[in-house]
């Protein structure tokens, strides 16, 4: 049975993909920062919580040993947590702002990522999917018939960017692992005040897709639910 842990699950995009995953006979860990939030998610789903903040050493340290000792290993991590940050004008964005944004969107990545790779290397078809953004795509940013290329939001986009470079760069240096990108498209969450016109399944297609390729499925794409996003 494939185990996957997801971060930022007890809520939207994760929470339901944590549930198309259960749904499809994925054993599915729920990582969330907030205890109360994430056991409660974790019961409706009939999954198993571990508490973990992407920002924290030693919180992370803390999740990967926990997941060791229980499940053995992982089979699909998805690195799902995320924050919008700031909805301040570019020229009211702090250092501070950006600090807070990229330590979420691009350095709890690489902190989640390096304390569970020993622990995906277990499985015999290890997945990372990323979730992304086409905010990050500098061609649909720069496409003025779509919502991307409408919206202003330098830091969110900045990061996403990052987080999608940074998955071509972590296929390139693990053959072993499938590492791809998922771009939810713009679906109906919290960060949009549930503005976005599509569902969260909808929103999660990509995701659910990615984390379920088998050993001859893709690494080092950029996806949304109708096929490649343009970089």
């Amino acid at each position: 049975m494939t185990t996957t842990f997801i971060t930022g699950a007890n809520k939207s995009l994760g929470y339901e993909t944590a549930r198309r995953l259960i749904e499809a006979g994925h054993t599915v860990v729920v990582g969330a920062r907030d205890p109360e939030r994430g056991q409660a998610a974790a019961a409706a789903l009939g999954a198993r919580f571990v508490q973990i903040d992407v920002t924290d050493d030693a919180s992370v340290a803390a999740a990967a040993a926990d997941i060791g000792a229980r499940e053995g290993g992982i089979d699909v991590l998805i690195n799902n947590a995320g924050v919008f940050g700031t909805h301040s004008p570019a020229d009211r964005i702090t250092a501070a702002d950006a600090a807070e944004v990229f330590e979420v969107n691009v350095v709890g990545i690489v902190r989640v990522t390096h304390a569970f790779l020993p622990l995906l290397r277990k499985s015999a078809s290890p997945v990372i999917v990323n979730v992304s953004s086409g905010m990050g795509s500098f061609a649909l940013t720069h496409d003025a018939e779509r919502v991307e290329g409408r919206a202003v939001a330098p830091l969110y986009t900045a990061s996403k960017a990052a987080l999608t470079m940074l998955t071509t760069q972590y296929a390139k240096s693990w053959p072993d692992v499938k590492v791809n990108a998922a771009d939810p498209g713009y679906t109906a969450t919290d960060f949009n005040g549930h503005s976005g016109p599509q569902t969260v399944t909808e929103g999660t297609d990509a995701i659910v897709e990615l984390a379920t390729i088998g050993a001859d499925g893709p690494t080092g794409t950029f996806r949304d639910r109708h096929g490649e996003v343009a970089w």
